[in-house]
């Protein structure tokens, strides 16, 4: 099996590393699932107070593989696209676990965080980004809606008109831009991206760790994310069946722009 997901333990910080550098971190389902047992080592390993995910390479991830989509019969059978629900379900319980850690959990994003790739950072604690990298939701334009927390964790920390505009529009913005709407939390120059993190992660171990992760709970419990994924999941299973999601994925491959239908 490849090594798509590489963890590290350096003394109180675990490292998660995406490792699909030759395809700038693209998320398929094998990544995906090593991810999850990467969070799922970190929340059994003794002694962490900080758990950084990064990605190896020139960028954090250009988000999902699209090869995923339309290779979903192979994983869920040749009906896959009346099984959404419990499609996304899966994916969605991944980040949930993630963030539902009691670790405060930092992201360093450089290069590319785009679609899934953000909606995984936007389950982390903090974003810490290299200057210049790109971010986005785009999945407007390939027929969907990010479904995998994005939506309701964008609103949470931006507001449903910043969250409007971002999600209809689909576009890529640079990290600094998102500093003001608490999508970042700070922007380094790209050498500096982990002396800034470890500088981050040294501070929170001034905090007693049982305290720092029932504050951690506290704060996230202010937020129906249940309910939210919920509807995200209910969206997408709609957007599945249309013409319109068929459409993207294929313009997307072909590298040409969507003819819409509405339909």
């Amino acid at each position: 099996m490849d090594e798509f997901v590489i963890t590290r333990q350096r003394d109180a910080i675990f490292e998660i590393i995406l490792n699909r550098p030759d395809k700038r971190n693209a998320i398929n389902v094998e990544l995906f699932t090593q991810f999850d047992t990467a969070v799922q080592q970190a929340n059994r390993t003794p002694g962490l107070r900080a758990v950084f995910i990064r990605g190896e390479g020139k960028a954090f991830s250009a988000g999902i593989d699209v090869s995923t989509l339309l290779g979903m019969a192979d994983r869920y059978g040749p009906h896959w696209q009346t099984r959404m629900r419990a499609i996304t379900d899966d994916f969605q319980r991944v980040l949930t676990r993630l963030e539902r850690l009691e670790l405060p959990t930092i992201a360093l994003l450089h290069g590319y965080c785009l679609g899934l790739a953000m909606e995984l950072a936007l389950a982390c604690d903090i974003r810490l980004a290299a200057a210049g990298t790109m971010m986005g939701l785009p999945e407007t334009r390939l027929g969907m809606i990010p479904d995998v927390g994005g939506t309701t964790r964008l609103v949470r920390l931006v507001g449903p008109a910043r969250a409007k505009e971002l999600i209809f529009t689909g576009r890529q913005f640079e990290a600094a831009t998102a500093v003001p709407w608490g999508i970042v939390n700070d922007v380094v120059p790209p050498e500096a991206l982990t002396a800034k993190a470890e500088e981050l992660a040294a501070e929170i171990c001034q905090g007693a760790p049982l305290a720092v992760g029932m504050a951690k709970r506290v704060i996230d419990g202010f937020s129906d994310i249940d309910r939210g994924l919920m509807l995200e999941g209910w969206a997408q299973s709609q957007l599945f069946h249309t013409e319109d999601f068929m459409e993207g994925a294929q313009s997307f491959l072909m590298k040409r722009h969507p003819e819409w239908k509405g339909k």
